[in-house]
């Protein structure tokens, strides 16, 4: 597998399982996961998958979810 890196085209990503949450948008204005060998995340938006993945480690998303679960974020839902 070659290097995986922030902003490689997600369809590059061998061996890829994307994802969604099941609280997705219907109509297809989704942010996509899947799980990456070394334990990062990949991330991509669901209307261009091929598009630029954005790569993640393992703590930083442990950060951004926890975060999330702690409503850090609340003042960004519309």
């Amino acid at each position: 597998m070659d290097e995986i890196s922030n902003g490689m085209a997600a369809s590059a990503i061998e061996g890829a399982r994307w994802r969604k949450s099941a609280y997705s948008n219907p109509s297809g204005n989704c942010v996509e996961v899947t799980p990456l060998p070394d334990g990062g995340v990949a991330v991509r938006n669901s209307r261009h998958p091929g598009g630029p993945a954005l790569i993640y480690s393992q703590a930083e998303m442990a950060a951004f979810i926890l975060g999330a679960k702690n409503g850090d974020f609340d003042d960004l839902a519309f």
